[in-house]
Parts: structure tokens; C-alpha cells; sequence
């Protein structure tokens, strides 16, 4: 468990947010801020607003309200880095694209069939060899299972580590095993690079064995704090029902 008081790049203030949609109001009024060398787990019921939110944050959505990125010196961070592991990354699987080709073809403006230097093929295997995937390095995009597959897109959100980490549910075709192994990954990046880490997911018990705090949404902050607060408030009771 992080140090609360302890914030080393950066931690992201939002104030007073809200988000409209014509005349219906997404999510109005949040408040809350998230530290660095935290993971913090967004819960909340279907519509509750939390995509919205991360959408907002990411600056594809515009909204009303402040969303300050603070260094540990008090200063403002005009332009932090965010990294973003989305639901579902769709893409023809039929295409001979191998995960060494994606990653360094995000990373490296230049066209994969010129071929890649021997130092950012060097630094690519490092890093994937760091979150357990140096075994995919040659393998086809298209041939990765469901757990594959969200380890290469968390490995291409954390180059170059970023101040923000983002991850909406990413959890989709994993298996069990799956899950736990990614969530570590998650954790053990939280620990060794002190970023904040905001993630959204339905997996409570995951939630219970890996965030720091958690903040339940339903159009706006209902609860937030430690896990076990939130999970015992009347809000997360009428949520989700009582939780074993």
C-alpha cells in the first residue's frame, strides 16, 4: 500500500466537473483527486458516467469544470502523458502484423516495411520482457489470446511511462488466471514507477486484492476512500447488492 501523503510526479485535481450531452446531463459535479503511486478503481452501475469521465480526462470530451495536472513541487504540468489501454482494440486479424511491428510502428514514425533499428527493437524486448510478454515479441497481432493481447496494449500504454495511467476495463477475454496475472503486472508497475493509475472495472474482488482507493460514480461521486468505506456504504450496498 501507497503512502498517502506522498505524492512524487504529479497527482490530478478535478473540480467541480460536469459533462453535458444537449439538454442531459453525462456526469455533473465531481470532485475528487487522484494521487500518484495509487491505483484507483472507478466503480459504478451501467450509465453511471465513468466512460464519460475517462473521456474527459483523456481531453475527447469537452466539459465544464477544472482538471489540473500537479507536480509534487505544487506546479501545474501543462501537457503530462497519459497512457490509455482501451475495452477492446479492433483491428483486421488476418493482417501479418507481429506485436514487435505494432508496438515499435506506435512508437516510431516510420513505416514498418523499412524495417526497425536494433536499439528500438532492443528496448521494445526489454520492456516486454518486463510485463512477462517477451515470449510475443514475433507473435501475430491476430494470434494473441485475450490476455495476450491487453499485456501488449498495457506495454505500448507504458512507452513512454506516462504521469497517468488509464485502463477502462480491460479485462475483456481473460480468463481468471488471466486477470490476476495482468493485475499484478498493474500493481507491480504502480510500486516500481509511482504513477497514478486510474482503472475502471466491474471485478470487485480484483478491485478488493489490488486498488488503493476506490470511487463509486453514479452520475456524479457518491462515495470514495479506502475499499472496504466505499464497499460498506449505503450507496454501494444499493448498487451492487452486499458484497461476500
Amino acid at each position: 500500500m501507497s503512502n498517502h501523503n506522498s505524492c512524487g510526479l504529479c497527482r490530478i485535481d478535478i473540480e467541480n466537473l460536469s459533462v453535458l450531452s444537449g439538454n442531459s446531463i453525462l456526469i455533473e459535479d465531481i470532485n475528487l483527486s487522484l494521487h500518484c503511486g495509487e491505483l484507483t478503481a472507478l466503480i459504478g452501475k451501467n450509465g453511471a458516467g465513468k466512460t464519460t469521465l475517462l473521456r474527459a480526462i483523456l481531453g475527447e470530451r469537452n466539459y465544464k469544470g477544472k482538471i489540473s495536472f500537479v507536480s509534487h513541487h505544487d506546479d501545474k504540468i501543462k501537457r503530462p502523458s497519459i497512457g490509455y489501454v482501451p475495452q477492446y482494440m479492433t483491428f483486421d486479424k488476418s493482417t501479418p502484423l507481429s506485436v514487435a511491428d505494432f508496438m515499435l510502428a506506435c512508437k516510431v514514425k516510420r513505416p514498418v516495411w523499412l524495417g526497425n533499428k536494433k536499439e528500438d527493437i532492443r528496448k521494445l524486448e526489454e520492456r516486454l520482457a518486463e510485463l512477462d510478454c517477451a515470449n510475443l515479441a514475433d507473435k501475430r497481432m491476430g494470434d494473441l489470446s485475450g490476455g495476450e493481447l491487453q499485456r501488449v496494449m498495457l506495454t505500448a500504454a507504458l512507452d513512454p511511462m506516462p504521469d497517468l495511467l488509464i485502463l477502462d476495463e480491460p479485462a475483456s477475454g481473460m480468463d481468471i488466471a488471466g486477470l490476476d496475472l495482468f493485475f499484478k503486472m498493474v500493481a507491480s508497475i504502480r510500486d516500481k514507477y509511482h504513477i497514478a493509475i486510474l482503472l475502471v472495472s466491474h471485478d470487485l474482488g480484483l478491485i478488493r486484492k489490488y486498488a488503493d482507493t476506490v470511487v463509486l460514480l453514479d452520475k456524479t461521486v457518491v462515495a470514495s476512500g479506502e475499499i472496504e468505506d466505499v464497499f460498506s456504504t449505503e450507496a454501494f450496498k444499493s448498487t451492487f447488492g452486499y458484497l461476500e
